[in-house]
């Protein structure tokens, strides 16, 4: 299923778009078809065995708010979604593969025994293509430009409007359109090691690649929530204690911690909405967690849903992300789009993996690539606050966007 601003699309018969929580609807009737062929049977140590994966952009989530934008997005679908009755999981401990599949899938001897040729097809050690882009790299606001996004971020947080705001740059180049996306994305995941890393091809012309390090909400098959919001960066260092003295300066920077404070309340706030009274909880506050470019404060948002509610409500309410918008949500988002240049497209959304049994998981759509046939972009920012400095903004955005100028051979 794909969903655009004027039309879903679902295995090639298009109907007409009425809502943004529509398109969640639609998922849900997928999904419950899906549930029943389970009879609610769990296999514990499978992470997914059929399901939805797919993602929903940035747009979607400004749809369900009801902000407006004055940006307009022809290129990327709203949500974009595959229903599956079977996976490849591939356990990386173990050093094996493994079929899962609903009950349904494994009835079918021929579906299994095509899906199974099909996998031994894939070569098991393709060598990597030659990827360059045919052009630098342009971004969408100039150093000054960016700077001044942040100064006014500040002066509207000084006016009392939010707290802060999560400011972003789009970066675009050109790569030859022969080249498949799925090659760009396996050398991307050689060079750049991310926990949340996803491919998503959605037609000819569009195809999502993720290296996200970040979680959005995972949900477990009794509805227990948990959400790992990341505000606070700072760089690695060269020697053990270099790093360790930027580790322990972002522990203790202030604007740091107020800013990942702001996003952690605004994530109790999402998940209550949805969450029994008095099961919200922050097991994890303000801790430092180490990527291969950078140090993060990371923190933990848990809670329980309601008897009545699933992911499906559980996404309506919390998209987008707390984390890449700000606090109040809704005022950050209208100030978001008349500071930023362009559209964010998928990024700042979220890519998901909702089980048969009515689990999820999910990341925040940052550090990734967005393609669209020959275009290759990719959004970085960063929260801002009222002690934020316009040009250590910019420095930290440029700091998230290297691994992708060093991917590419643009340093």
């Amino acid at each position: 299923m794909v969903a655009w601003p004027y039309e879903i699309e679902v295995d090639g018969t298009k109907q007409p778009f009425v809502s943004a929580g529509h398109v969640f609807e639609t998922l849900r009737v997928f999904h419950n078809e899906l549930k029943e062929e389970v009879n609610g049977a769990r296999l514990q140590d499978i992470p997914f065995w059929g399901g939805l994966v797919g993602f929903a952009s940035y747009q979607t989530g400004m749809m369900l708010e009801g902000v407006l934008s004055r940006h307009k997005d022809q290129n990327t679908p709203l949500l974009a979604a595959g229903v599956y009755d079977h996976a490849f999981i591939w356990d990386r401990f173990e050093k094996c593969v493994f079929l899962a599949g609903t009950s349904k899938f494994f009835a079918d001897s021929a579906h299994v025994a095509q899906s199974i040729s099909e996998w031994n097809k894939l070569p098991e050690h393709a060598a990597l293509c030659n990827i360059r882009t045919t052009t630098q790299f342009v971004a969408d606001q100039s150093h000054h430009a960016y700077c001044q996004s942040i100064a006014q971020t500040r002066d509207y947080i000084a006016a009392g409007d939010i707290f802060q705001a999560n400011i972003t740059c789009r970066h675009t180049t050109e790569i030859d359109e022969s080249l498949p996306s799925v090659e760009v994305y396996r050398a991307l995941r050689q060079q750049i090691a991310a926990p949340f890393a996803a491919y998503l091809s959605c037609g000819p012309d569009f195809a999502l690649l993720s290296a996200s390090p970040e979680r959005f909400l995972k949900v477990d098959a009794n509805g227990c929530v948990s959400s790992r919001p990341i505000k606070g960066t700072a760089p690695r260092g060269q020697t053990p204690e270099e790093d360790a003295f930027w580790r322990k300066t972002l522990l203790h920077d202030e604007k740091e911690r107020a800013e990942n404070l702001m996003i952690v309340d605004l994530m109790r706030h999402d998940i209550g909405r949805m969450a029994q009274i008095g099961s919200v909880c922050v097991p994890d506050l303000l801790e430092v967690e180490q990527f291969p470019h950078v140090h993060h404060l990371v923190s933990e948002v848990r809670g329980k849903l309601l008897p009545n509610k699933d992911v499906f409500d559980l996404l309506k309410v919390t998209l987008p992300p707390g984390s890449v918008t700000g606090a109040p949500k809704y005022r950050a988002m209208q100030i978001i789009d008349e500071l930023e240049a362009s559209t964010r497209g998928a990024y700042c959304g979220t890519v998901f993996c909702i089980g048969a049994d009515g689990s999820m998981d999910s990341s925040v759509i940052i550090r990734s690539l967005e393609r669209f046939k020959n275009c290759l972009s990719i959004g970085v920012g960063g929260g801002v606050t009222i002690l934020s400095d316009p040009e250590k903004e910019y420095e930290e955005m440029r700091l998230k966007f290297a691994p992708f100028q060093k991917f590419w051979g643009q340093e």
